[in-house]
């Protein structure tokens, strides 16, 4: 309806019927939704096995005049506590791997499990012998690094507290024990069926490899 003739009003069903005044645009500007802050990463769902972490975030003002949509409210990643319930380390040094993004070495907690100095870890680099399908067809926002996982790659992953043992300065399925030839076994933090197996080419103080090819033991 035409201003002229009455009050305009800021009613976005006016867009589908094609009755809204003339001015609407600039009388009733599109309002994207609003969202806080991502909260703190919540803990592991379980200690000592692979679990899911959430973090959430809330709506602070809805959408207007056919303004942007919300955002996701909820993200995810996989984790992997080694402290259990009752406070002692559940950590192995030989074993399966479980490895997620590098990314995830930003937020993780660095706990001292015991000694005073922190060792700023190390780095492996495998080439990847084999994996499982489910890791190319991940789509979920917090598992999406897996599709980055391929045959013949050459990964680095990098290997620091807490995954690292104090009392044997390893990760759990580093390898560092074995030569190019042992076939070791992996598995992705988030998509337990996401795993394969790789080779050690060698261990390095930093990781070169591209961001998209480095992981950490988890």
């Amino acid at each position: 309806m035409d201003r002229v003739y009455g009050t305009c009003f800021c009613d976005e069903s006016c867009q589908h019927t094609r009755d809204c005044c003339f001015d609407y645009t600039s009388v009733c500007p599109a309002q994207a939704c609003v969202v806080s802050e991502w909260s703190h990463w919540s803990g592991c769902a379980q200690q000592c096995e692979p679990a899911i972490r959430v973090r959430r975030r809330h709506i602070e003002q809805e959408p207007r005049n056919s303004g942007n949509a919300c955002p996701s409210l909820e993200e995810k990643a996989g984790c992997l506590e080694y402290i259990n319930t009752r406070g002692k380390n559940c950590a192995q040094t030989h074993g399966l791997a479980f490895i997620t993004t590098i990314k995830y070495s930003k937020d993780r907690i660095k706990r001292h499990l015991s000694g005073d100095s922190e060792d700023q870890g190390y780095c492996m680099e495998f080439k990847l012998e084999s994996l499982s399908h489910h890791c190319n067809a991940e789509s979920r926002p917090h598992a999406q690094w897996m599709q980055y996982l391929r045959e013949g790659y050459t990964v680095c992953v990098v290997c620091q507290p807490p995954a690292m043992r104090n009392d044997s300065h390893s990760c759990q399925g580093d390898g560092a024990d074995f030569d190019g030839t042992k076939v070791l076994h992996w598995q992705a933090v988030g998509n337990p069926r996401c795993r394969g197996t790789w080779k050690k080419v060698q261990k390095m103080e930093q990781c070169s490899c591209p961001l998209v090819h480095s992981f950490i033991f988890i």
